[in-house]
């Protein structure tokens, strides 16, 4: 197997090369730093793991390395939830989908020998905000940015399929790991501060990393996965809850409340991405006879963090 990766430096990625490396792959890595990417994936680790430098907003020589390879994953992205949502910022979340994966699709599309599959992530930013609403893959988009974002970003992906090119559209629930939005969450519990954000009662449509990459080398693998899958445990779990089991597997207490307007001063229109929340259901993904490592929260924290030594 050959595969191209946009996105292999960040947090999934770097998870993804390993699994793939370890399965004897061929890896492109697709970088707009080589330097920091052999420095993220050092060649001494990733002999196989071959670095290709890219502007991920123009045609060129780059879109070469497509040809021959077995896939093509795309997890490239602005981050959502790291600074203020200023018009800017979010023009560069919008952007960093919408442009990266056309050059993607262009790139296969004019490849002398084409990849037989397209992974390409989303969000389940792409069904809206509810307290109340279950989503799965059949369920409309949303109306707000992040699902005018997601739908944006599908549509370019969807392009490929004219070419012949299976895809599969994965959306992403909040990965749990050794780092992202979990890392973020660690500081308070440590200091025996930690409590749920906002209401606490908004929906959190978690995943953890291994069952991510897991997703992902079947989705390049197996010849049935086709169409849109979320990317998300069968059991989500409110905020509340999710503090609370993090207090637990902490052994800390889990009493201190963020208040919403805290987190809209830092990030403002930005902070719905944590406050607001959706149920979001693997309906499509288990159908398709996934088996997930991680089913419930708790087994996903604590080995997530073990991770952090």
């Amino acid at each position: 197997m050959k595969v191209a990766i946009a996105g292999a430096t960040g947090f999934v990625g770097t998870r993804l090369v390993a699994r793939l490396h370890q399965d004897n792959a061929e890896i492109i890595v697709l970088t707009r730093n080589p330097e920091r990417a052999r420095r993220v994936l050092p060649a001494s680790t990733f002999p196989r793991a071959n670095v290709v430098h890219y502007d991920p907003k123009q045609s060129g020589n780059w879109q070469q390395a497509i040809s021959g390879c077995t896939g093509v994953v795309n997890l490239a992205g602005t981050p959502i939830a790291d600074q203020r949502w200023t018009p800017t910022y979010k023009q560069s979340i919008l952007e960093s989908r919408q442009v990266t994966t056309a050059k993607l699709v262009e790139a296969i599309e004019q490849a002398s020998e084409k990849p037989s599959v397209l992974v390409n992530a989303s969000a389940v930013g792409y069904y809206g905000t509810s307290e109340t609403t279950a989503f799965d893959e059949s369920s409309p988009p949303g109306r707000d940015f992040l699902a005018q974002v997601c739908q944006q970003w599908e549509e370019r992906a969807h392009r490929v399929e004219a070419a012949g090119v299976r895809l599969a559209i994965l959306r992403f629930g909040i990965v749990l790991g050794p780092g992202g939005a979990l890392g973020k969450m660690l500081t308070p519990f440590q200091f025996f501060a930690g409590g749920p954000i906002g209401s606490g009662r908004q929906w959190v449509s978690w995943v953890h990393r291994d069952d991510v990459v897991q997703l992902i080398v079947e989705a390049l693998s197996n010849p049935a996965f086709s169409g849109v899958y979320n990317a998300t445990a069968p059991n989500p779990v409110r905020m509340n809850t999710l503090c609370q089991t993090l207090g637990e597997v902490m052994h800390r207490p889990s009493w201190l409340p963020v208040p919403a307007f805290a987190l809209e001063l830092l990030l403002g229109e930005g902070a719905t991405v944590v406050l607001d929340g959706q149920q979001v259901l693997p309906k499509h993904t288990l159908s398709a006879g996934f088996e997930y490592r991680y089913e419930t929260v708790k087994p996903a924290l604590q080995a997530a963090l073990a991770e952090f030594g």
